[in-house]
């Protein structure tokens, strides 16, 4: 965790270390050492909040940045978010499902549950994530920061964000992304917001 993150989320500590001891970091996911690897980006460099659920439940998938995979097999939702990523900018489809070039360039891909047990999803939907969570969204939505949330868990943090800031729309899950989130152009919407505050836009693609 950088120390930005470490003094902003110091009243919620003895959360966090009720949440370690439930771990079992023998069988977690992601990998116990990347569970609050979105944490380790400070908050100053924060430009843009995209919200997940909670981690890809598959072997090899969840990273500890939302949506975000090393593996060559691409999750559907992922899938589906490249897919706009193409039809919204116009450029090739993205195949890298490694998200951390968006990290890098200010992008918080926070999952607002951090951990789940191997092959199950929500499995640790009752250890307290959502306070941390929450606390941190909170204290990014106080910053000039553009909000992207995607199905109605993420949307229930819009209210920590300026209405002008915020873009929304259905989960890009195969189940929903034909309900609004195709069409929907976060990446080119997120791009004007921040041209708007002088910040740099994000190279998505």
């Amino acid at each position: 965790m950088h120390s930005e993150w470490q003094i902003a989320l110091e009243h919620l500590k003895q959360e966090i270390d009720l949440i370690d001891v439930r771990i079992d970091p023998n069988n977690v996911t992601p990998h116990y050492s990347n569970i609050m690897r979105v944490f380790s980006q400070p908050i100053s460099k924060v430009k843009v909040v995209i919200a997940g659920q909670d981690p890809y439940p598959g072997a090899g998938h969840a990273e500890g940045l939302a949506f975000s995979v090393t593996s060559k097999t691409l999750p559907a939702s992922l899938r589906n978010i490249f897919r706009e990523l193409s039809d919204d900018l116009n450029t090739p489809l993205r195949t890298n499902g490694d998200l951390s070039d968006w990290a890098e360039q200010g992008v918080f891909l926070l999952n607002r549950i951090l951990s789940t047990t191997p092959g199950t999803c929500l499995a640790h939907h009752d250890y307290g994530w959502q306070k941390i969570t929450n606390g941190a969204v909170e204290i990014l939505g106080q910053r000039n920061t553009v909000g992207i949330f995607w199905g109605k868990a993420a949307q229930e943090l819009k209210l920590y964000f300026n209405d002008q800031a915020t873009i929304e729309s259905a989960h890009p899950s195969p189940l929903s992304a034909y309900r609004g989130f195709f069409g929907s152009k976060p990446f080119s919407r997120t791009n004007i917001l921040l041209k708007s505050h002088s910040e740099s836009p994000i190279l998505w693609a």
